[in-house]
């Protein structure tokens, strides 16, 4: 297991730990949460061995194996297939092993060289690396091509792949999801699921930690603190714990100020001199309780918008793409003959794998590119609000975000919006210091920023602007879950029209109410909600495993060079009717009524099984809580005896667990 006991570890002069103590046992799935800065990453350079604790004793078993995702970018020209099996550092070991015994000419020698490379999985290596590979969104004719190919977030999915194939006893994932798209993440999730070895990692996105932890490791103030539970069931412990405090806080000041007036009433006073002096002790004797410090949680809300004109836009016949480039490179059409109309207050979530062109769509519709046919008709009145996915994408490293704010202002006074807004400097001091940008934050340069203070500065720029359509291409990379949570609260109250695009699904599941599918070539309205979309992206998988098997599989290309959508493994030509037309949603909507009658029965064992993991593993917290204080003898061996209890019956249920999963998919698919 992996112990901490009174660990300091600092950072230059900032002291990331300060005493904190905190144990890991094998086999746990551990979600380690806290704000940014808090020192989440500090702590896997101290489990990694990059730092070492000033003091208190840190211990991980030696004969672990190590995994985590390296985070430079790899620049080789070695196949995508060979960058990930070299990812298999015992598989590597075992080749280099092979060529010094055949070097050696010893017979021996070669045999167990052999045998340890079969061991190592040499006969599987390949496929092995390709279905992680895939699983991560790259298409079949990727399989091969260099990596320094592809764009820098493709990129990082083959170190994460790469991560992957390494066997290991622990993993550390730092933020793993941030260049994954929504298939991908499900396929992760699975695979997070089976691992065996003892998981450890560092996320904003809520339901993936709630789907893939059941244990959360909270860093704040130098502590850690570790709860039984996934995300979701240590926010309800944490809401509880300090609600506890604050009222045992409230009693202990009652307390104090009674005994304060009977000291300041008497102390001058002979009879009752004694008396006083008593509580003057008891107070000094007293363990003071802290009082609940809430932390300076950010909350920002969008200006309601001047007008909203109705529709927003409207897109007749329209190509969405790359025009041609000087070098003589012809155009590229990603999107095809799209029409549709955005109305006002409209909360659309656009699905897609990467590829497919949703960033294309948000950048033709924020005039960042132009369409290439077709017309794009806008509303009287209309102001785009544009979030891009990288954000230096519209910001610039060498200005300050008061440079920033002071060219906004002026371009916006310029064209005639917005009216009235103040454009005093000390009137943009004060709005960058709604955004936590203040005294000498607001001069420095954008490039020694954070990703999340990137965010903030662009979301700052944004509601300056007062818009009446958000475009929000992947705005959550960077955010820490407070700062998401209050992305979620603003754009519920906000009064325009919303187009999101994001992998974040708890973002989506409160912000949007309609979405559209991009896919082959086409826009088309996505006829469910986010557990059908998860459900037909299996289904996409299983036929891309099918054609894999079968090597029938005719790879399409990705438009845009940076991968391609599952769903090219059901081939169409580009501008083909969506999955999700009327006869076939009809058929779909049958498909599910049956199914639900397959899967109701397992569901409810599934949820049942759940129920009583939930149950052992509060029981396994209270008993490791109580083990690790002192504890008479016999109290101790039952408590023994009944902890490995509860670990064979959560062995059992979890396996329980994953036959039921399993069954569930097969019946869903």
């Amino acid at each position: 297991m992996i112990t901490l006991r009174n660990v300091t570890l600092r950072r230059g002069a900032k002291v990331v730990l300060d005493g904190a103590s905190a144990t890991l046992n094998p086999g746990e799935k551990v979600g380690l949460v806290g704000r940014n800065g808090a020192g989440k990453s500090s702590l896997f350079g101290l489990l990694n061995g990059q730092l070492h604790e000033d003091s208190g004793d840190f211990s991980i078993p030696a004969h672990w194996q190590m995994a985590q995702v390296a985070q430079e970018m790899p620049e080789t020209s070695d196949p995508a297939t060979q960058f990930v099996i070299d990812g298999d550092t015992r598989l590597l070991s075992a080749h280099q092993e092979v060529s010094r015994a055949e070097a050696s000419g010893d017979g021996d020698r070669m045999a167990h060289a052999y045998m340890e490379l079969q061991d190592a999985g040499a006969h599987d290596a390949v496929a092995r690396a390709q279905t992680l590979i895939l699983g991560l969104g790259f298409g079949l004719h990727e399989l091969e091509k260099p990596v320094n190919s592809f764009s820098g977030g493709w990129r990082m999915r083959l170190q994460l792949a790469r991560a992957l194939m390494c066997p290991s006893d622990l993993l550390l994932l730092d933020e793993p999801t941030n260049h994954l798209d929504l298939d991908a993440l499900v396929w992760l999730e699975a695979w997070l699921k089976r691992y065996s070895g003892t998981l450890l990692v560092i996320s904003h996105d809520r339901e993936f930690l709630d789907a893939v932890t059941d244990v959360t490791l909270h860093i704040n103030a130098g502590q850690l603190t570790r709860y039984g539970g996934n995300y979701s069931r240590f926010e309800d412990m944490r809401a509880e714990q300090l609600t506890l405090q604050q009222q045992a806080y409230s009693r202990q000041q009652d307390k104090i100020a009674h005994l304060q007036r009977f000291i300041d009433r008497f102390k001058a006073k002979a009879s009752k001199a004694k008396q006083a002096q008593s509580r003057v002790k008891a107070l000094e004797r007293m363990e003071k309780i802290g009082p609940v410090l809430a932390d300076a949680d950010f909350t920002f809300e969008f200006t309601e918008p001047a007008n909203l004109p109705n529709p927003m836009l409207a897109m007749r016949n329209v190509d969405f793409g790359y025009p041609a480039s000087e070098h003589g490179r012809p155009a590229i059409t990603i999107v095809r003959e799209v029409t549709r109309s955005i109305q006002a207050g409209q909360r659309i979530g656009i699905l897609g794998a990467n590829g497919q062109g949703k960033s294309t769509v948000v950048k033709t519709v924020a005039h960042v590119l132009a369409p290439l046919a077709g017309q794009i008709t806008e509303g009287k009145g209309l102001n785009i609000g544009y979030f891009a996915q990288q954000e230096l994408d519209v910001l610039r490293p060498d200005e300050h975000p008061l440079q920033h704010m002071t060219r906004l202002a002026r371009d916006v006074a310029a064209d005639g919006r917005l009216q009235g807004q103040g454009v005093r400097e000390q009137d943009l001091r004060n709005f960058l210091g709604g955004f936590q940008f203040s005294g000498d934050q607001v001069m420095q340069m954008v490039g020694s920023m954070s990703g999340g203070e990137k965010a903030r500065l662009v979301l700052c720029m944004i509601v300056w602007q007062r818009p009446n359509l958000l475009l929000l291409d992947e705005p959550t990379n960077h955010l820490d879950l407070a700062t998401r949570e209050a992305l979620s609260v603003a754009l519920n109250e906000f009064e325009g029209t919303v187009m999101l695009v994001s992998h974040d699904r708890a973002l989506l599941r409160a912000v949007c109410d309609e979405f559209w599918l991009v896919s082959r070539g086409g826009i088309e309205p996505f006829d469910g909600d986010l557990d059908d979309y998860q459900r037909y992206l299996l289904e996409v998988a299983r036929q891309n495993r099918e054609n894999q098997r079968s090597h029938n599989a005719s790879p399409v290309a990705s438009a845009s060079g940076s991968g391609a959508d599952a769903s090219t493994a059901v081939s169409s030509t580009p501008g083909s009717q969506s999955v999700r037309g009327a006869e076939q949603r009809r058929q779909e909507a049958q498909r599910r009524q049956q199914a639900a009658e397959k899967l109701r029965p397992l569901r409810k064992a599934l949820e049942e099984t759940e129920k009583r993991m939930a149950q052992l593993e509060q029981e396994k917290s209270r008993l490791e809580h109580d083990l690790s204080g002192p504890m008479a003898p016999a109290d101790m061996a039952e408590a023994g005896r009944r902890l490995k209890s509860i670990h064979d019956e959560l062995a059992s249920a979890e396996n329980r667990w994953l036959e039921l999963s399993e069954a569930i998919e097969e019946a869903a698919s």
